[in-house]
């Protein structure tokens, strides 16, 4: 006989089903490996005999004919919410005297007619509905953690132990509820009672009686074979799997004569009819149309448009992290500047924003603070230069990295900024900072005991402010030094009528412009890229021309170069 391949897998599945559960049908087989009668020996009644006859191993049969091998395997079809009686829920059940709820006694009258009409047909197996009153107890005493000396805490001891059932909503009368639905002075007792979340859940168990032949009903011979939960969106969650194509699931019994058990589990549910499936897709079709006509009229039917010529950006962001600062605790101040009076942003829009202060992490060589800190903003551009050659100025995203100590005493640990992309999509950007410096070691330790440093006044100084009418920006002088970094993410759309409309084509001014703003955004990325590049090196050539201007005449040649 070949090796038996077990399934070791027992972790739950979940489904999700349309039809309704009371459909579901599970095919369930339970057979024992090793028999606890084991080898019936008897002697040859002949001397001299070597073979033993294969019919001395047969057990016995008992008073009423029945053998156990009648025992050693049993299938049944189960339905969702059916009832099969275990042999302990006979013989309890018989006793009028142990009836007590009104479920109890139904319970009685249907094994009643089961006895008069035969018995019952399972002997092994079982079912507990979500009627009973069973708990299992491995998922009462499951744990949360992987701690070895974890002890359980009240949540979760409800949680394993509540009872979870369809609740109907309460009505209302005139308008008022039954309930108060704000509760302003709670009790202990409230506050532990709805504490626990309530999920509408149903569940069912499917048990068998493992016990030796002639001691069934012991409730210490109970096992789960498996776990149903259906809650009200139609999850169906199985413990353990369906068998299907693995292996069958072995149970080991525990005590003196230690057997070996295996029993799979099939869904046997029958598949719809062609009528009832086309029944129930015009019912869904109905839901969803009726569902989509409600978002409708939530959203409206006026979609907005911008005017022509002009540009819409909106920004859905997040401050990410920042990571290689020299301090702990640290938040970031953040603003969006619109360059031009072109750009406009509504009334009520917030252009800048400060996080949470965050604690850093290390991370390899680095410490990391993670804010997760959203934002968003809208702003429009309108486009009124008539010169083919005129790109948009783009707005500039500026950041103030502080932390903060023990004593609330704030120091600034960098300045950054990073020009918003020109095309939309997802961006995730890294903008690295400075912070000006003094010389010497009292202003450090100044910075370290006291807290405070050199602070810029306007922070758009870290690039060119808009303020700034002049040709040339000396920041001659200003000592730096370079910090950490800081990671934004950004998410960014953009909306244009586009020039084709109509309004673009009656104006014989506005022929000349015959691509939209959007087309010409598509050239602008690379130029201010060499725009960039062009811009660092007239600041280094700014740089060298201004230093040259403050060395004594004598050491600069008459061409201009420096004499050493």
């Amino acid at each position: 006989m070949a090796e038996a391949v077990w399934s070791t897998d027992t972790g739950e599945a979940v489904y999700r089903s349309r039809d309704p559960v009371r459909n579901l049908r599970l095919r369930v087989h339970l057979q024992r490996i090793t028999s606890s009668n084991f080898l019936h020996y008897q002697p040859a009644a002949q001397l001299g005999k070597d073979l033993i006859d294969l019919a001395t191993f047969r057990p016995p049969p008992t008073a009423s004919g029945h053998r156990p091998d009648e025992d050693e395997e049993e299938e049944v079809v189960i339905g969702w919410q059916e009832k099969l009686f275990s042999q302990f829920e006979v013989d309890l059940y018989q006793n009028e005297a142990a009836c007590q709820s009104p479920l109890d006694h139904q319970y009685r009258q249907e094994i009643l007619k089961l006895e008069n009409s035969g018995g019952r047909k399972n002997r092994r197996i079982f079912t507990y509905t979500d009627s009973d009153r069973y708990t299992n107890l491995e998922e009462h005493c499951q744990k949360m953690t992987t701690a070895a000396s974890e002890v359980p805490s009240f949540l979760v001891e409800r949680m394993a132990n509540v009872r979870r059932r369809r609740q109907d909503r309460r009505g209302m009368e005139g308008g008022i509820l039954k309930s108060r639905i704000v509760t302003w002075e709670p009790s202990e007792e409230f506050v532990r009672n709805n504490h626990v979340i309530n999920t509408p859940l149903q569940t069912m168990y499917i048990m068998a009686d493992l016990g030796p032949y002639g001691k069934l009903g012991y409730k210490k011979y109970e096992h789960v074979l498996c776990t149903l939960k259906v809650d009200s969106n139609g999850v169906i969650t199985v413990k353990p799997d369906f068998t299907s194509l693995k292996g069958p699931y072995r149970i080991e019994t525990e005590g003196e004569k230690q057997e070996l058990w295996k029993y799979t589990i099939d869904n046997v549910s029958s598949l719809a009819q062609p009528e009832e499936e086309e029944r129930e897709q015009r019912v869904f079709k109905d839901l969803y149309g009726r569902h989509k006509e409600y978002l409708n009229s939530l959203v409206g039917t006026d979609f907005e448009m911008t005017v022509p010529g002009a540009l819409r950006l909106f920004v859905n962001g997040e401050v990410v992290s920042a990571q290689g600062y020299e301090y702990d605790n640290l938040y970031v101040h953040f603003f969006v500047e619109l360059p031009t009076s072109n750009w406009s942003s509504p009334a009520f829009q917030q252009l800048s924003g400060i996080t949470q202060t965050c604690a850093t992490k290390s991370l390899g060589m680095d410490k990391v603070a993670y804010f997760s800190y959203p934002f968003t903003f809208e702003a429009s551009f309108l486009h009124e230069d008539e010169s083919a050659d005129a790109l948009p100025e783009w707005p500039v995203l500026y950041c103030e990295v502080l932390s903060l100590d023990f004593w609330q005493r704030y120091r600034v640990e960098g300045y950054g900024a990073v020009v918003l992309p020109a095309t939309p999509g997802s961006h995730t950007l890294t903008v690295s900072t400075w912070r000006p410096m003094e010389l010497g070691t009292v202003a450090e330790l100044r910075r370290f005991f006291i807290g405070g440093s050199l602070e810029l006044e306007d922070i758009s100084y870290v690039r060119i402010p808009g303020t700034f009418k002049g040709e040339r920006l000396s920041r001659f002088g200003l000592r730096t030094e370079t910090t950490g970094s800081v990671t934004f993410r950004l998410h960014c759309l953009q909306q244009s009528s586009g020039l084709p409309c109509r309004a673009f084509m009656e104006s014989s001014s506005l022929r000349k412009r015959m691509r939209s703003v959007l087309d010409r955004l598509e050239g602008f990325s690379q130029q201010s890229s060499i725009h960039s590049v062009l811009e660092a090196f007239r600041r280094a050539r700014r740089r060298m021309q201004e230093a040259r201007e403050s060395l004594p005449q004598d050491l600069v040649g008459p061409s201009g170069a420096t004499v050493s």
